[in-house]
């Protein structure tokens, strides 16, 4: 997955602090609509910077696009789909209809506690890497 990024500082010879802007579904064209209050965030992480970028210059930085998709999957598909399994399998049990749905919250909450567990152990691991390939 290739992202722009602003270096923000030097950590060392070989790593440098980025942030990276955090996209959101509307793409926060605040001009164009009655505005939702929310700015665009940004990330900060800590990139390999083999070309030596410098603070305040835009870069294009890289990351593990199988890593990526990994958590996008954990972060947003196992919820869904643990809550359609606590549904699905209330139902096929013949449990009332109040079981069925609280099951169906249960396996979305085993969901989101599983996506907060894998952030915690991604970020003791250093979280996703980057690599700055080239300014921007």
């Amino acid at each position: 997955m290739t992202q722009i990024a602003t270096v923000e500082r030097i950590l060392d010879a070989r790593y440098a602090v980025i942030s990276v802007p955090r996209k959101s579904a509307c793409g926060h064209d605040c001009e164009e609509c009655a505005g939702c209050g929310v700015t665009g965030a940004a990330v900060r992480a800590k990139a390999a910077n083999p070309i030596d970028a410098r603070p305040g210059q835009k870069v294009v930085v890289q990351s593990d696009t199988k890593k990526m998709l990994r958590i996008v999957a954990l972060v947003y598909l196992t919820p869904v789909v643990l809550f359609l399994l606590g549904y699905l399998l209330a139902t096929a049990l013949g449990a009332a209809v109040g079981v069925q749905y609280a099951a169906a919250v249960a396996g979305f909450a085993a969901g989101i506690v599983a996506a907060i567990a894998y952030d915690r152990k991604l970020r003791a691991r250093g979280g996703v890497s980057f690599t700055i390939v080239r300014l921007f």
